[in-house]
């Protein structure tokens, strides 16, 4: 079964990346960094979420992504679900930290409940279909506007969202040419989805 154990960046500082990312949310051997600069402009058709127990917790990770450069793109705002806030990291990866709590039951942390890896795609039908034969099984399905797939052994779950939707959820305009500056580990044999997004063996992106 086709699962991921992390997610390749590609970025122009990677030592800089590092820096940002230790401090910032901590993700360890999740979030791998690649020294590269494909072309890409605007919004890269894909937003990385972060998961967490508690309203503080919300606070505590986007605080420490503003304080080790990211930029605001959402503040952490109270809604009917709960509470979220989305910034973009120096690199360019939006990353958004949400809760369905409302009120906080302890003291802030750094624990991390569920990291998941949104997609945006054109065809929803046509993407669940291809993700199912290579092996991920349906967790949850709105019809053509959300898919989540069940992590099987991996840390990181996958979503697909129509792409203008999730866009729209991040606060950034859909736009958006060149690369996705993205590549997923986890195949067992590498493949590149109806959308570009590719994926690589978990052992290729261990060398990197």
């Amino acid at each position: 079964m086709t699962s991921i154990e992390s997610v390749t960046l590609d970025v122009a500082d990677r030592t800089a990346a590092d820096r940002f990312y230790s401090a910032a949310f901590g993700l360890g051997s999740q979030v791998r960094l690649r020294a590269a600069q494909a072309p890409s402009t605007g919004f890269r058709g894909f937003t990385l979420a972060l998961t967490v127990s508690q309203p503080a917790n919300v606070h505590h990770l986007i605080d420490a992504a503003l304080a080790a450069g990211a930029t605001p793109i959402k503040p952490v705002t109270k809604s009917l679900w709960g509470y979220g806030g989305v910034v973009q990291a120096p690199d360019g990866a939006i990353w958004k930290v949400a809760t369905s709590a409302k009120k906080d039951t302890g003291p802030a942390t750094r624990e991390i409940d569920d990291f998941v890896l949104l997609l945006g795609v054109e065809d929803m039908a046509a993407s669940k279909k291809f993700y199912v034969a290579q092996g991920l099984a349906v967790a949850k399905s709105f019809g053509s506007k959300y898919v989540e797939f069940a992590a099987g052994t991996g840390p990181v779950k996958l979503a697909l969202y129509k792409r203008r939707a999730l866009a729209k959820d991040a606060g950034v305009s859909p736009d958006g040419t060149g690369a996705h500056r993205l590549t997923i580990a986890g195949a067992t044999t590498p493949f590149t989805d109806p959308d570009g997004f590719a994926w690589e063996a978990t052992s290729m992106a261990a060398m990197a």
